[in-house]
């Protein structure tokens, strides 16, 4: 034992010489963050995690989630002292042909998830492990390394609270209290015991350990690989700048790398020398293991292919079907085809119809109640083990956990999103209820698709567009009931569009999505009946934007497009279109809800914020008398 220990001082001190070098190098970062979680690092690294260090994706590998993102060098440092990543690559740390970015991200392939927006590590290893106890049902654990800071973060204990209620026993979690924040010491400071206190209050093992004492660390991640009911948060006591005179437990040190000279020199010389020659026995995972019948596949299996035919939609052409009922259909029938598709929602299960996977495949569904970033944090965590999450609650709900969606697009992650109840077309229940800003978050999300089907034939197919897509997709649905539009063996492709109405003598054309498109169509009738033809598109692929068919349709009607939409004027549909069309000699008039809506029936809202189809008329004829 005293040879373990004293390998792991050394391993700790080698990670405190390399934090501080690689980021003196680097001219910028956060050296002492660092140098207080050296130890626990080092004792997870080189003595309880089990990973193979030939193979990041190994889906036994324990995993290890750096919640607080700025300790990043700390992290290459600890791949480098196993010999994975090469030591000089370290000196490289922030540059911008480097794969050691600032705060972790999966450019380092031993980095499964973005870290550095703080208080989610612990909903992300969440996530990692509801896989591993009831989906793959592997023995691997999940070490998330918190700082004292972000357990402000009310997602921190959102996870906390699921984290209990599924009794996940594989997540480990680690606090790091340091006791300083980035502009004054935190709030409970070292007060170890209220921090214990608070996670136990939520169902979980604690313990309170000198986080720089190895008598103490070990034991600690010891007792927390025995627990098997509940899951497991070590509280450490530690000193930010710890091996460093002039830095340990000092303020005004947080972002700031020594300057190469004096205050190096000194740093590293009372650190003492670095020994790059310690050997190390890391215990690989456990061989893949046997479960229902079948063995564990050896890769994670996010690129199974998904199955090309689903079971058709299968609708009356007379009935009506909201979109979000669709979308349940779609995808509990998606369920069937796909083994790793999962789902989560956050109780609107019997609202967004996420009920019908659940009632149809009870062991893939994980209810997140309402904690919305708890929601897309774990839905996250599972993506990065390999599962295709759908994740839903009502679109305005989604907003609550924005930071979360931006940073699963940092992530890289395999996500789907659908959110209902959106816009004034929900009727009654209010403004505060209505997603009027979904489409203009989800765009802005680099490299995400966003569908808005008008019928649940297209909800249906689109969520199989959805889940054979290799990265993040919103899918918005709504509450009303609408018309069936399409046969059932339409298909949706990825950047289309729906021409529904046309001819050659289209005075102009209108763009619409999903409720709208109902509207367009009224409209369409009714300036029929005046005389005047008018070209309608469902432009249910928001994202990509089918920019040819708009252009197109253009040339063909007066170079005039309309585009209406059931969401605020700014970053939705018409903005879409606009940026489409924005080199072409196109006129486009945007037609959106203004204004805070109030409650109403939804017919009446769509009226009163001049979406409807009277609005379209008379924006049309409008157009027309010009």
């Amino acid at each position: 034992m005293e040879t373990l220990k004293n390998t792991l001082k050394q391993k700790a001190t080698n990670l405190r010489i390399h934090s501080i070098a690689a980021t003196s190098e680097a001219g910028s970062g956060h050296p002492t963050t660092c140098l207080s979680s050296a130890d626990i690092v080092s004792a997870l690294f080189f003595h309880a995690m089990r990973y193979d260090t030939n193979d990041a994706q190994n889906p036994n590998n324990d995993r290890f989630i750096l919640s607080k993102g700025h300790a990043a060098p700390l992290l290459y440092a600890a791949y480098a002292e196993a010999g994975i990543l090469p030591t000089e690559k370290l000196c490289t740390l922030r540059q911008i042909d480097s794969i050691l970015e600032g705060h972790p991200t999966p450019r380092f392939a031993w980095t499964e998830v973005a870290t550095g927006s703080l208080g989610q590590g612990l909903s992300l290893g969440l996530g990692m492990a509801l896989n591993g106890k009831y989906l793959d049902q592997s023995d691997y654990r999940v070490y998330v390394l918190l700082g004292d800071g972000e357990t402000a973060e009310g997602g921190v204990w959102e996870a906390a609270a699921l984290a209990s209620h599924y009794r996940l026993n594989n997540l480990i979690g680690i606090v790091d209290v340091n006791a300083l924040g980035q502009s004054q010491r935190t709030m409970y400071a070292f007060d170890i015991d209220t921090y214990c206190q608070r996670f136990e209050a939520f169902g979980w093992h604690t313990i309170g350990i000198d986080g720089h004492n190895f008598d103490e660390i070990l034991p600690a991640l010891d007792r927390a690989k025995a627990s098997s009911e509940k899951p497991t948060m070590i509280v450490a006591k530690t000193f930010k700048g710890k091996g460093v005179s002039f830095l340990e437990n000092e303020d005004n040190w947080h972002g700031k790398a020594l300057a190469k000279g004096e205050d190096l020199d000194k740093a590293l010389a009372e650190l003492g020398p670095l020994h790059l020659d310690i050997p190390v026995q890391i215990e690989p995972p456990t061989p893949p293991v046997v479960s229902r019948g079948e063995v564990t596949l050896k890769k994670p299996p996010n690129k199974n292919p998904l199955q090309t035919e689903l079971e058709p939609p299968d609708y009356p052409p007379d009935e009506e079907v909201a979109t979000r009922g669709g979308y349940g259909t779609g995808l509990a029938k998606l369920g069937t085809a796909n083994r790793n598709v999962v789902a989560l929602d956050g109780d609107t299960k019997n609202s967004t119809y996420a009920e019908q996977f659940m009632n149809l495949h009870p062991e893939r569904y994980f209810e997140m109640f309402i904690a919305e970033q708890n929601l897309v944090g774990a839905g996250i965590g599972l993506a990065k083990r390999g599962k295709i999450p759908f994740v839903s609650t009502f679109a305005a709900f989604l907003s609550r956990a924005y930071d979360q969606i931006r940073m699963s697009a940092i992530s890289q992650a395999n996500i789907k999103y659908a959110g209902s109840h959106c816009g004034v077309s929900i009727g009654e229940d209010g403004p505060s209820q209505m997603g009027l800003e979904d489409i203009a978050m989800f765009r802005a999300i680099p490299g995400a698709l966003v569908f808005y089907p008008s019928d649940a034939v297209s909800a249906e197919r689109l969520v199989a567009e959805a889940a054979a897509h290799d990265g993040i997709v919103y899918l918005r649905t709504s509450r009303p009931k609408t018309p069936i539009l399409y046969d059932t063996d339409e298909k949706f492709p990825v950047g289309g569009c729906k021409i529904i109405r046309q001819s050659s003598e289209d005075a102009l054309t209108v763009v619409a999505g999903g409720i709208t498109v109902h509207e367009a169509l009224k409209a369409h009738q009714l300036l029929a009946a005046a005389g005047i033809v008018i070209r309608v598109i469902d432009l249910y692929s928001i994202k990509p934007v089918d920019a040819e068919a708009l252009k197109a349709a253009a040339a063909d009607t007066n170079k005039t497009l309309i585009t209406v939409e059931d969401h605020y004027p700014e970053g939705g549909l018409g903005d879409a279109v606009l940026d489409a069309v924005a080199t072409e000699d196109i006129c486009v008039h945007k037609l959106a809800v203004t204004g805070i809506p109030r409650s109403g029936k939804p017919e009446e809202l769509l009226e009163h914020h001049g979406i409807s189809a009277n609005a379209i008329v008379q924006k049309v004829k409008d157009i027309i008398t010009i």
